[in-house]
């Protein structure tokens, strides 16, 4: 049994190989003085001229600044977790800790190599040069995991013989200094072989895994239908649906005539309404020949060949490489291009204590090699790979909206209420049925079956009038009107659920790098000679008396104008190309920044100023002495050296300036640099670097021959730069930076006033980080800013301490910004997450909300987010959240609005069936189809299309737990209720006597008008309520918006409309009768009133109304308690009725199940293919209770990958 495969192991002595197997309880708890140790200028600035050097000074290696960064310095944070330098420190024995979460990828059991996938995985999330040490570098990982660095893995490798142990591969001493020497491989006595046993790398798939992703197990029909019919109100609707449809075919067939049997087709339609890139290969190099393998074949322990263009697929450390660099920024939000060091370079400076933060020879999965070819070997495959890890993020199930889980248990209230008042009327009507039953002799059976049929429409017309079923269907208008509206607004809606959550938010986790920032590296400072000042801000208050940089160019005279433009595109590697129709520099961003400078401000001809210069000769950059040069001839100079590199390098070889460089000066004047002068741009170039601009000094000096007479020539006639590097003239320096979007600032300050926070978590250095969020808005003089390694360390209960005050999560991995957004789930955030990466995938899927880029977002992004910003603005996030609330202000308008007439109708329909002599209620079941589906439906859509307001954020968000119901709703609910009923119950029981003089003298014909101008009454009431429903607040002006909402008009005429056309022609179906102009008078008036009637509930206080209102809801609570409970009893009833129904369908379900799990889990027994046997495998794994179990394998491509012909 292999050590490495029960736990992880690590140093905790001196005298101990860094990576030499211990318990882990000794090597978690002990002390861990051994570090990697790291060497770095104290006074030389880590930058330099190409993007993957390049660095400002607050973020160099040997930064002291503090892990969580406080401005307050009374801070409660546990200062453990506040520790310096905490990265460039690093200590072995924490190098290959497991992550809490990620205990399970260290554990593999009968693992024949030295390390487990999680110990490797350590390397890249974050890349860790202090796990690359402990592993033992390139030969521990290649003795590790059995393979050759040269030749590659064996074609013939099947099971393997023999065990690696994790001790086998240490170095074999370690000293105090920090340095260790190379391991001695050839000491190694362990059985390595290969045995052709098995099937193909079968026990490095068991371990490692493949390059593919578990399946996800596709749903079948019957529980997709399940799932969309498993809900309360829709059951509910069902029951009424089958007995109104049965019972009102029913009447039809014994009586001749009838149209009960449409409500009942109606509603069973509404719930039918409800309910209803390829394969790439790569060079791998095994058994000493290079071949052309699928990326879904490469094995951990494969070496790999790379070449600019390639997608990488797997995660490795590189073996060779020459001029590698790759972009990272959809993988890491590193918007650098990242220079690779192969491995072995790495380890000699790790053993020489020379390490620094810049060397980095770790390949990344879903990274694109942008320069160079090389070597490299995969260490990471599949799930346990960086995009391995991001896609399987994805494959969370979304959890319930707030509006959902509201909405659900407001189904249950609703379903208890209307199945007691339903209950009760039956029961009532049933009793006096029975009681009058000895009355009438004479009935037979057929008309005492008649009346008891009767008995039961009249309380399944209670249950179908009580069950809101126009809820959902407002639901899904308002967010199909809203997403519609929002994609006009530069907001794709994916997902449905996603607008209305959005208005709840209270929390913003965003991305930087092209997400607050344009991911374009932009010139927005710097300094002409030492004294002109220009910003791209022309507010920025750091550069005091600075103007913009269009007028600094302007200024500026002719020759100093022509110096600068060659300065920069004399002395440049990037070029010009044509792009979708546009003129684009190519090359390194920090080289395109100074070209677009030269080219939009200077009026700079690329390709003119090249080609007409003569160049001599040419001084590629170099990291060493951190700059590059040209040399060119000028008429009537000579020769002319440019050069441009790290400023303070720069200025340190200057002894002159340039001055008098306005435009009323003719020629470059030019004079000694003082020892004074020298420390005010030093102390110029250090304040760029505190704002985290990268600063590129630009000098240069004349020669009146090339090559000067004493400088050293080689053998091609080129002049040794150290030679006359020296004796500059100053031109400037430029301060290059990831510029913010301009309307950023703004959109955080609107977020703020809405009461969301905003958190920015991302890849780059605190340093960075920091100067970005404070220049937006997001750092807070109480902020705190943490970076992603030690904030992963904390536990949750820490973490809950720490994430309320968290504003900047800084050098995070996609794992630390999906932690981050669980907590803040867990405390009851409502958690929306902005993203463009690759990266950016675990956050979005996990967060209530996501949003990618459109125009920069990766196809994983996309793909994982649920709101697309189609402009890439971060300003239309708050179109969403204006939205957002839109749609949950249309929710609860149309609650206010159904629940009055629910209320209203249930009690009428409730008392005039039980005063009724022959058991019928004053609203027949067609006229309730009316109000109940088509009103239902219009006043949906009216309610549903109003555009948010101005106003709508200056309102907190709502809270997860707040109701859907306000004690404002509640007022006009109950104050609109009470008086629609005062009304029809005045028309239904003294109407008779009220409108004696205008009704008819005939009493059938004056019963039925009576009863059509209760109806029509009725219906007009809500009418005009719908208007005070615009409204959820106590403002009186419920017009505000209504003649710019056309759907709100047009609804409104077409229902008024409709009511018109019934009373005139829906006599006989809707049992109504044509009402005289003076009936239509106190129809309409008495309907009307109930405007001035709002006006005045909306002066009632909310305070006075709630003291009463909780009164009489606890004292109802005292007196109906003994009714909840029966009428709990009879749903249990219910319940065991419908139970083998519901277990019928539960074993149809169980058994599609069962089959699909067969088909996917069980391959043949003695099958030869390799993709069988290794679901064969993980089967076998999967009876081992004490190690990970991986699910079936499908072919997911992970990347795209573009290789050479």
């Amino acid at each position: 049994m292999s050590t490495a495969s029960s736990a992880w192991s690590g140093p905790t002595d001196l005298n101990q190989s860094p990576i030499s197997p211990v318990s882990p309880d000794t090597a978690w708890n002990q002390p861990d003085p051994a570090r990697l140790m790291v060497q770095n200028p104290s006074h030389q600035s880590a930058q330099s001229i190409d993007g993957d050097t390049l660095r400002p000074r607050a973020g160099s290696f040997a930064s002291s600044t503090d892990t969580v960064v406080r401005s307050r310095t009374n801070s409660e944070v546990n200062p453990a977790h506040t520790s310096k330098d905490a990265y460039d420190d690093v200590s072995w024995s924490d190098a290959l800790k497991p992550d809490p979460r990620n205990e399970t990828d260290f554990q593999v059991e009968d693992n024949r190599f030295a390390f487990s996938p999680g110990q490797l995985n350590k390397m890249q999330n974050p890349k860790s040069l202090a796990a690359f040490h402990a592993l033992g570098g390139l030969q521990g990982l290649e003795r590790g995991l059995r393979t050759d660095l040269n030749a590659g893995l064996s074609i013939d490798e099947g099971r393997l013989e023999g065990n690696v142990e994790f001790k086998d591969v240490a170095p074999s001493q370690h000293t105090s200094t920090g340095k260790a020497p190379l391991p001695d491989i050839t000491s190694v006595p362990a059985p390595v072989s290969a045995s052709g046993n098995g099937s193909s790398f079968e026990d490095r798939i068991r371990v490692f895994s493949q390059n593919k992703l578990p399946a996800r197990k596709s749903t079948g029909f019957l529980r997709l239908f399940w799932t969309a019919y498993n809900d309360k109100i829709i059951i509910l609707l069902t029951i009424a649906a089958v007995v109104s449809l049965s019972l009102g075919i029913y009447e039809t067939v014994s009586e001749g005539t009838g149209v009960d049997w449409v409500e009942g087709v109606a509603i069973c339609v509404a719930i039918l309404i409800v309910t209803v890139n390829d394969d790439r290969e790569v060079k791998v190099t095994r058994s000493g020949k290079t071949n052309m393998v699928s990326i879904y074949d490469i094995m951990v322990g494969d070496i790999l060949h790379l070449e600019a263009g390639d997608s990488i697929p797997a995660d490795g450390i590189l073996v060779t490489g020459f001029g590698v660099k790759c972009d990272e920024s959809s993988a890491t939000g590193e918007s650098d291009q990242m220079k690779k060091t192969p491995g072995h370079e790495v380890w000699q400076q790790i053993v020489d204590g020379k390490a620094t933060k810049k060397l980095d020879p770790f390949l990344i999965s879903g990274s694109k090699v942008l320069e160079g070819l090389g070597t490299y070997v995969v260490t990471s495959v599949g799930p346990y790979s960086t995009y391995g890890r991001i896609l399987l993020s994805l494959q969370t199930p979304n959890d319930p909206t707030p509006l959902q889980v509201k909405l659900g248990k407001l189904a249950d209230w609703i379903g208890y209420l209307g199945t007691a008042a339903a209950g009760i009327l039956f029961f009532v009507l049933l009793f006096r049925f029975v009681a009058d039953l000895p009355n009438h002799p004479d009935k037979n059976g057929a008309m005492k079956g008649k009346e008891f049929v009767d008995i039961l429409i009249v309380a399944v017309t209670v249950i179908v009038v009580a069950i809101p079923e126009g809820l959902p269907l407002a639901v899904t208008l308002a967010l199909a009107f809203a997403t519609t509206r929002m994609v006009k607004e530069n907001n794709l809606v994916r997902v449905l659920r996603a607008c209305e959550t959005m208005g709840n938010a209270t929390v913003i986790c965003s991305d930087k790098t092209g997400t607050l920032t344009q991911n374009k590296m932009t010139v927005v400072a710097g300094t002409w000679g030492s004294d002109q000042d220009f910003s791209q801000r022309t507010e920025d208050e750091d550069v005091k008396g600075s103007m913009t940089t269009s007028a600094a160019s302007q200024q500026l005279s002719a020759p100093i104008k022509d110096l600068i433009i060659k300065s920069i595109a004399l002395n440049s590697t990037a070029f010009e190309q044509e792009k979708d129709g546009s003129i684009d520099f190519v090359g390194s961003k920090t080289e395109v920044a100074m070209l677009q400078l030269a080219r939009d401000y200077m009026g700079m001809d690329l390709v003119s100023e090249r080609g007409s210069a003569e160049i001599v000769q040419v001084i590629p950059f170099d990291s060493a002495r951190k700059c590059m040069g040209a040399v060119y001839r000028v008429p009537g100079v000579g020769y002319r050296l440019l050069v441009k590199g790290a400023s303070e390098i720069m200025v340190g070889v200057c002894t002159s300036e340039i001055i008098n460089i306005d435009t009323s000066k003719e020629g470059l004047d030019v004079e000694q640099l003082s020892e004074t002068r020298k420390q005010h741009l030093l102390e110029l170039i250090d304040n760029y670097a505190h704002k985290s601009l990268r600063t590129i000094g630009m000098v240069y000096k004349d020669f009146t021959a090339w090559p000067p007479a004493e400088a050293k020539n080689s053998e091609d006639s080129s002049a040794n730069f150290d030679d006359f590097f020296h004796g500059m003239t100053w031109i400037g320096v430029v301060g290059i930076q990831d510029p913010l979007r301009p309307e950023v600032p703004e959109a955080i300050r609107k977020c703020h006033s809405a009461g969301v926070q905003v958190k920015m978590v991302t890849g780059d250095n605190v340093a960075t980080a920091t100067a970005i969020a404070s220049s937006c808005g997001i750092k807070t003089e109480d902020g705190l800013v943490m970076e992603g390694p030690k904030f992963r360390q904390l536990t949750n209960a820490e973490m809950d301490e720490v994430v309320p005050r968290l504003q900047v999560l800084a050098r995070s991995s996609p794992d630390d910004k999906r932690i981050l957004v669980e907590r803040l789930k867990a405390l009851g955030e409502t958690v929306a997450v902005t993203g463009d990466g690759t990266n950016d995938g675990p956050a979005l899927r996990t967060a209530d909300v996501g949003f990618s880029m459109g125009i920069a977002g990766t196809e994983v992004a996309k793909e994982a987010s649920s709101i697309i910003l189609l402009d890439d603005n971060f300003k239309s996030i708050i179109t969403a959240i204006s939205w957002g609330r839109a749609v949950n202000d249309a929710v609860a308008k149309f609650l206010q609005f159904q629940v009055t007439v629910n209320i209203t109708a249930v009690v009428l329909t409730f008392v005039s069936s039980v005063y009724s002599s022959d058991n019928t209620s004053v609203l027949t079941a067609v006229q309730l189809l009316w109000v109940n589906l088509i009103m239902d439906t219009f006043a949906a859509l009216a309610l549903a299309t109003d555009a948010p307001t101005e106003q709508i954020l200056d309102r907190k968000p709502v809270p997860k737990n707040a109701s859907l119901f306000t004690l404002t709703m509640w007022k006009m609910i109950l104050g609109q209720a009470v008086y629609q009923l005062a009304i029809t119950f005045m028309l239904y029981f003294a109407g008779d006597k009220l409108l004696d003089a205008h009704l008819s003298s005939n009493p059938e014909m004056r019963a039925k008008e009576l009863s059509t101008v209760v109806f029509n009454t009725f219906v007009w009431m809500q009418i005009f309520n719908e208007f005070n429903n615009r409204r959820l607040d106590n403002k009186f002006n419920i017009f505000e918006g209504m003649f710019r909402n056309y759907w709100f008009l047009g609804i409104n005429t077409i229902m008024v409309g409709g009511q018109i056309m019934i009373i005139y022609v829906g006599g006989q179906a809707f049992t109504v009768t044509r009402l005289s102009s003076t009936l239509w008078g106190v129809c309409v008036i008495c309907s009307i009133a109930c405007l001035p009637w709002a006006i005045v509930l909306r002066l009632i206080p909310d305070y006075h109304f709630g003291i009463v209102f909780n009164a009489v809801v606890n004292g109802m609570a005292v007196v109906l308690r003994p009714l909840s409970k029966g009428c709990k009893a009879i749903g249990r009833g219910i319940r065991s009725f419908f139970r083998p129904v519901k277990r019928f369908t539960r074993c149809v379900v169980n058994k599609q199940k069962s089959e699909d799990t067969v088909e996917l889990d069980s391959p043949p027994a003695n099958s030869a293919d390799p993709e069988e046997a290794s679901k064969s495998l993980e089967q076998n794994k999967q009876k081992s209770p004490e190690r990970p179990t991986t699910p079936p394998l499908v072919v997911v491509p992970p990347i795209t990958i573009t290789t050479s012909p």
